[in-house]
């Protein structure tokens, strides 16, 4: 090798070694490739290139080498060992020259340790990440999904994207923090619930500065936030802290709001990063939203619920009571009526029944209401009698039912049959000044149909007038129980009202 060609060998930057394709020994290395394994040029020079290759790469580079005669590549990953043991991971390009009248190999060997290890922090990291994203997105569609509120699952939730060791999920109340749910803290989590005592505004302000995180890298420390921490959790509350060095209140807000407040612990000193603080931020906020949510499901149930015990009243005032009123007065002059007119008297009897039966029917279709299950578990036909008598005894209009004494229908279908009846017979009561009222109910094989016919005043189905709005509503409920809805009415001519229902044809299975 001339002194141009040895002066750009030596001086190269990767690692240059000539290698004799028969003994495979070392002919020639630059400085670079003996530096890279600890040994002087005159120690690396005919050394066989099993000493500076690993033992697990030995058949792999034997492997290499026929595939590159073969033509098949040139390069490949090694690991070889430096002449103090340690170990490194070669990238090797070979070619193949003639060296001093010997066929020889030239490798170029680069250590790309370096670069494997941050591709292996970058490949690690990349994991973590769609791992947390994942897991997010996996908290968001899970509190979406539900109108419950489950403190628990979302400390548990949190802890797959950040290994704490103990959690705590807190309302606020005044200034006041109740605890509902407690995790890694084994006496506190089966204990009844307690409090941490805020103080005043003024404690709450400084725990949670602009609603942000706040990270506390050593609770044991002098740090005002830390010495905060230690005056709260006194007592029962104590339990959080042991063992514990690093701490993170994370708040619970909606529109700058504060609602709650997730405090998390370490054992570790230090341990809370700002990502794990954005992490935690974003579960948070999704678990106020979800908290804020569940409060207003628990408020609309407890306003619902007073609205149908309010209906209830008002038809209990409505309908009972003024039957047993009116049974009540007749009850009590009908000892007098007996003696001075028996045939008035027969007829107030008839009366006094036909009241106490409709008093009866409408107690029963209340019970109906508080139960909803009598309503699929009773015969339809029941029901409809039911119903006819609630509204002879509350109008004294006569309702003849014809219903035969067994009709099977699924239960949201025989649903929506009584409640249709019960709403056609309502506007009865309320629009139609009927005289008279039909119900027939009617099965053929698989079609069902009923039929409510009143002799009032009717009306023009085709305009909409103030009293029948309740119409669509019937049409809707009967069309979600796959039924069809039919009015047929005319000012003067009284009015039918129509449902009928086809039974589903089973297929056979062959």
């Amino acid at each position: 090798m001339d002194n141009l060609y040895r002066d750009i060998f030596d001086s190269a930057s990767d690692g240059l070694i000539i290698i004799d394709s028969d003994t495979t020994k070392v002919v020639v290395a630059n400085p670079t490739v003996c530096n890279m394994h600890g040994y002087s040029r005159e120690e690396f020079v005919n050394l066989p290139l099993s000493a500076i290759l690993h033992p697990e790469s030995h058949e792999d580079f034997a492997e290499f080498l026929r595939d590159f005669q073969s033509g098949l590549v040139d390069e490949k990953r090694l690991r070889h060992t430096c002449h103090d043991g340690s170990t490194f991971l070669c990238e090797w390009h070979v070619t193949r020259l003639m060296y001093q009248n010997r066929i020889c190999f030239l490798g170029i060997v680069r250590d790309i340790s370096t670069r494997v290890k941050a591709e292996q922090v970058l490949h690690q990291r990349v994991k973590t990440r769609t791992h947390e994203q994942t897991t997010l997105l996996k908290i968001s569609h899970t509190l979406a999904s539900t109108l419950e509120f489950q403190p628990g699952l979302i400390l548990d939730q949190l802890h797959e994207i950040i290994a704490y060791s103990h959690s705590g999920l807190f309302a606020l109340e005044d200034s006041t923090l109740s605890a509902l749910a407690i995790r890694g803290v084994n006496q506190l989590d089966q204990s009844p619930p307690f409090h941490i005592h805020l103080q005043g505004p003024e404690v709450l302000s400084a725990l949670f500065v602009g609603h942000k995180p706040v990270r506390i890298a050593d609770v044991w420390s002098d740090d005002p936030q830390a010495q905060l921490l230690r005056s709260l959790l006194l007592d029962e509350t104590a339990g959080l802290l042991e063992g514990i060095r690093s701490w993170m209140w994370v708040p619970l807000a909606v529109r700058g709001r504060l609602i709650g407040v997730i405090g998390i612990a370490e054992t570790r000193r230090n341990f809370f990063t700002i990502h794990h603080a954005d992490l935690a931020l974003s579960v948070a906020n999704q678990a106020a939203i979800t908290m804020v949510n569940a409060d207003l499901v628990k408020q609309a149930q407890e306003l619902a619920v007073l609205e149908e015990r309010q209906r209830l009243a008002r038809n209990l005032h409505d309908a009972v009571n003024q039957s047993l009123f009116s049974a009540g007065l007749i009850a009590e002059v009908l000892p007098r009526l007996w003696e001075r007119d028996h045939n008035e008297a027969l007829r107030s009897l008839d009366d006094l029944r036909r009241l106490t039966r409709g008093a009866q029917a409408e107690m029963r279709a209340l019970l109906a209401e508080l139960r909803p299950s009598t309503i699929t578990d009773s015969k339809l036909g029941d029901l409809l009698r039911l119903l006819g008598n609630a509204l002879s005894g509350r109008t004294s209009i006569p309702v003849e039912i014809t219903a035969p004494e067994e009709v099977i229908l699924p239960p949201d279908v025989q649903i929506a049959f009584y409640r249709i009846c019960q709403e056609t017979l309502n506007n009865v009561a309320k629009h139609s000044k009927a005289k008279h009222v039909n119900i027939v109910l009617k099965q053929e094989g698989h079609d069902v149909v009923l039929r409510i016919h009143d002799d009032g005043k009717g009306f023009d189905p085709n305009q909409t007038i103030s009293g029948h709005y309740g119409l669509g509503m019937m049409r809707e409920r009967a069309e979600s129980a796959g039924a069809l809805f039919s009015v047929q009415s005319q000012p003067g001519e009284g009015t039918d009202i129509i449902l009928h229902w086809i039974q589903p044809v089973q297929k056979e299975t062959l």
